[in-house]
This record gives structure tokens, sequence and C-alpha cells, in this order.
């Protein structure tokens, strides 16, 4: 079949689909083309690692980890509420907060188990993200040196039930308190812990006015933390914020694409609407992300919020819900004939 004849039975498909013959421009080059033919050459198929860096095993209804996840919604909109339903949800570990209200808020520290330690007030503070960062590097430090502890142990105890294997003295020193041998510990029992680094009432500080730190912390949070074994211990990142493009002081375009997940709770402002719709455009439409965004929200009075899953697991059926616990499933947009 020719280029020409393939050109006229594709354009009559579309008329017979769609009722019109606007489109056919689409194949105006058809009749001048051969048909494309292909050669594979073997040996050079992209081999997808078989453990991704920073990666963890969540509740099969829930997100990935890790996370880049904004929050978006205007004062006692329900986003701390959300916040911390999600991190329990998820499970972490360790959950560091760089918020200059958040030691007002007890009851979100007992329920999440916030050490004080892990809270930075100081938005403005230079050296927040670098203090961050030593602190995912330590944990990493610190199951590696866990991992060598029982390594060591295990070899001492194998050691001393046999008849010839040699005894490391320096091992029988270490290991041995209180008329016993005492074996290694550790937080985590040996477990890569999951980490969250929460940003709340950040808007207009340094950190977020310069952000060089921020941004490259956003860019390769899931590495941080590497571990000599292979992987790292990686970190997630919550911001929570009342405008998804703040004029001044608010996230950038670089931490914002690097978002996994995004809240987004009722708003009156249209341009808004438009700015996250556009955020999801090559995944629905705008019309269809309005109609979303409606089905999700209602009237507000309940704090709902709609849930954007940009990064989904395959056994998830769409990448938005209503809160956390429905999901919403739009119907597959009428494809439009194209114009000339």
């Amino acid at each position: 079949m020719t280029g020409q004849e393939v050109g006229r039975v594709i354009a009559s498909t579309f008329h017979t689909l769609y009722g019109t013959d606007d489109a056919s421009h689409v194949f105006y080059y058809t009749d001048r083309i051969k048909v494309m033919r292909t050669q594979k050459l073997n040996g050079l198929d992209i081999v997808p690692p078989k453990v991704t860096s920073g990666e963890y095993p969540t509740d099969p209804n829930m997100y990935k980890m890790h996370q880049v996840c904004i929050i978006i919604g205007k004062r006692a909109s329900g986003k701390t509420t959300a916040l911390v339903s999600l991190l329990e949800q998820m499970k972490y570990d360790r959950i560091v907060f760089v918020s200059p209200t958040m030691k007002s808020n007890k009851e979100i520290l007992s329920r999440l188990k916030i050490s004080e330690d892990d809270i930075f007030e100081d938005c403005d503070d230079p050296n927040v993200v670098d203090k961050i960062k030593q602190l995912v590097n330590d944990e990493a430090k610190d199951l590696e040196r866990y991992k060598d502890e029982m390594r060591r142990y295990k070899k001492l105890m194998r050691a001393i039930n046999s008849d010839h294997m040699p005894i490391d003295e320096e091992d029988m020193i270490a290991f041995f308190s209180d008329r016993d041998f005492m074996k290694p510990t550790h937080r985590y029992n040996g477990e890569k812990p999951r980490i969250a680094v929460v940003f709340d009432d950040c808007l207009g500080s340094g950190l977020y006015s310069r952000p060089r730190k921020l941004n490259a912390l956003s860019t390769y949070s899931r590495h941080l933390g590497q571990l000599n074994e292979g992987g790292s211990i990686g970190v997630s990142l919550f911001f929570l914020i009342q405008s998804f493009k703040a004029q001044t002081g608010g996230l950038n375009k670089v931490i914002r694409n690097q978002c996994t997940s995004l809240l987004l709770f009722r708003t009156k402002d249209k341009g808004e609407l438009i700015d996250v719709a556009e955020s999801v455009a090559g995944e629905i439409d705008p019309e269809t992300f309005m109609k979303v965004y409606e089905e999700a929200i209602g009237d507000g009075e309940n704090h709902e919020f709609l849930s954007i899953d940009l990064h989904r697991k395959k056994n998830h059926p769409s990448m938005f819900r209503r809160r956390f616990s429905e999901f919403l499933i739009p119907e597959p947009a009428k494809k439009m004939s194209t114009n000339k």
C-alpha cells in the first residue's frame, strides 16, 4: 500500500469516528513519505535498576516514598490536620519540622512523637538545610556502624562456640559488658529510617527567598544519606503554603517541578486553580481538572481537599482522590478533531 493510500484509509477512519474531515491536513505528508521501517539492535535495551535509591515499601493504598509534597490552603483550611494524617499513614520514623510556630502546637508534637531537637524555628538560618543534610547523613553512618558491629558480633559468637576458630580479642573487649556479651543495638533495628522534613510558615523567609540550598535539597532528597552497600536513606519533603505561586518569598519553580504529590484545599482564586491545572496538564485537560476539583471540594465546609498523586502506583485507578480515602476517576475526555 502506498503512502497516499495509507493517508486515505486513516482519513476515512477519522471521518467515521468523529464525523469531520477537518483533520485531513494531519495526513498531508503521507503521500510524500515512505512507510517507515525499523531495525532492531541487539544488546542495547535499557535495563532499569532492581532497587531505586531511597525507595521504601508503603501501604498499597498510599503514596510512594520518598515524597516532595506540596499542600496548598488558606489559613485554617485544614492543612496541618491533613499533613498529620498523611505522616501517620506513611509511617515515618523521624519527622523534622522547619517552622517558627511548631513548638506552640503541643498536640502535634505529642501525636507525631517529634523531638524538640528536630525542630528548627529560624527559617532565616542559612545553615538549616545543611543541618538537615547532616542529620540524614548521621543516620546513614549509624546504620552502617550497626551493620558492621553485627557482622563482627556474629563472627565472635561463632568463634566462641567453635573449637578451631580464633577469637578476636578486640571484639571480645568491645562487646563484653556487665559480665556478658552485649549484642549491638540500633534505634530502628537495622532498618533504614523513614525521614520526613516539613516546612511550614516559611513564606517570606530567607529559606524561600534565597533558595539555592533548598532547591538542591528538593532535587536530590531521595539520594541523601548514601550507603556503602548501595542505595540511600533519603528524605521526604512537605511544604505547607497558602499560595501555589507567591509573588515573593514563596516556592519557586524548581521545587514545584519536583513535586510528586499535591493537596489542594478550597480556593476562590481562579488564577491559582489554573496554575495547578497547568502543573498536571500532561495527565488531564483543564476542563476535566476543574470538574475533578469541584467534585472533591464540594462546598468545602468539612475541610475537603483534592489529592493529586503525580507518581501514582500501578494499582491505583487514578491520580485524583477526595482527601486520601476516595479515588476520583474522571471519564476519558472526548477526542476532538484538529482544525486547520
